[in-house]
């Protein structure tokens, strides 16, 4: 992967740990399970958008302190600050939510895109802000994550994507989707 000079990274199931319950979200709003939480909240009035939002918020940061850094995940940042290689996070979180999770962990990345800055993946806008504050080519930047929405939104930006996928549960069905797959942050970094 010498040709991946920056990386962006998803933050819940990818950098830490999240035990947010989606289920519990949804039925809080009222989202249908088969729809996509936040298209779903866009998509209702104005006073229950307001509702919605403050709900799904509440839940995120209720959440957010009992975050914990993913094994491996710290040092491999790290390596990639070694080889100048610059990072970003970009999440469906908040602004709070997500800062809080970075700060209580210890990840010193200057760049965090969440919902409030950018529209949610996999919408690649994010994408294109990091990449071009960056100045880099879109083929030479990789985003990792754990979840569908994150291998969309790297095919969307015309970029590789890395899944994560905790050993202990079972591979997605999605993973074949992903151009890299991986379980370790230890075993992944010998790639740069």
């Amino acid at each position: 992967m010498k040709h991946i000079k920056g990386v962006i990274f998803d933050l819940d199931g990818t950098l830490v740990t999240c035990t947010l319950c989606f289920k519990t979200m949804r039925q809080a709003i009222n989202c249908p399970p088969d729809e996509d939480i936040l298209a779903y909240v866009d998509s209702l009035s104005s006073n229950s958008k307001t509702e919605a939002n403050r709900i799904i918020n509440q839940m995120e940061l209720d959440e957010a302190d009992s975050a914990i850094a993913i094994t491996g995940a710290i040092d491999f940042i790290a390596r990639l600050n070694q080889l100048d290689i610059p990072v970003a996070i970009l999440t469906r979180n908040n602004a709070r939510a997500a800062k809080i999770k970075c700060f209580n962990n210890n990840l010193h990345i200057d760049t965090v895109i969440t919902r409030d800055d950018a529209p949610a993946k996999p919408n690649p806008q994010g994408i294109f802000k990091i990449a071009n504050n960056w100045q880099l080519p879109l083929d030479s930047l990789l985003y990792i994550g754990d979840y569908l929405h994150d291998i969309q939104i790297a095919e969307n930006a015309g970029i590789e994507s890395a899944l994560y996928c905790d050993s202990t549960k079972p591979k997605p069905s999605f993973a074949n989707q992903a151009t890299y797959v991986f379980d370790q942050y230890q075993e992944f970094a010998k790639n740069f």
